[in-house]
């Protein structure tokens, strides 16, 4: 069987939790994606994936992140057949002084009170993967249509 290669954008997302019970989010100013978030971004061509979660929480929030634990991925299925991957980390390991970058504005809030806040369109089901450990991936199809599946 010949394989077809397919468009792929390699993304992630770093859920930073204290031992507190808070998570640090970002509020994006990106008109297309708003909302409560973790932080992440893309995946350059020439560096490995954990390096780029880590550079993107970097130049997101000033924190240096490490031992990043891969909890699950969401596998988006774009209407042109291309890919959009985003490969979901979390970690409680950090250490800096918090700050706002231009993408948004940082803060902690109660893991507990997430839901309660303005979320990014598609974060509350990617919540259910980074907390659950029954979910490994939430695939979203907007082939035709949309659909939303949490798939073990």
């Amino acid at each position: 069987m010949k394989h077809k290669k397919i468009p792929t954008t390699l993304t992630n997302m770093v859920m930073i939790y204290d031992q507190d019970g808070n998570v640090l989010v970002e509020d994006r100013l990106n008109p297309t994606w708003p909302g409560i978030t973790f932080p992440g971004g893309h995946v350059e061509a020439d560096e490995p994936l954990v390096d780029a979660a880590v550079r993107e929480v970097w130049e997101e929030t000033g924190l240096k992140v490490s031992q990043l634990e891969l909890c699950g991925i969401k596998d988006w299925l774009e209407a042109d057949g291309s890919r959009y991957l985003v490969l979901l980390y979390k970690t409680q390991t950090f250490s800096g002084q918090v700050k706002s970058s231009r993408e948004g504005n940082i803060f902690w809030t109660k893991l507990a009170d997430l839901k309660q806040l303005k979320l990014a369109s598609g974060m509350e089901t990617m919540l259910e993967v980074f907390l659950s450990p029954k979910y490994s991936e939430h695939y979203l199809d907007t082939t035709n249509g949309r659909h939303d599946n949490l798939l073990k």
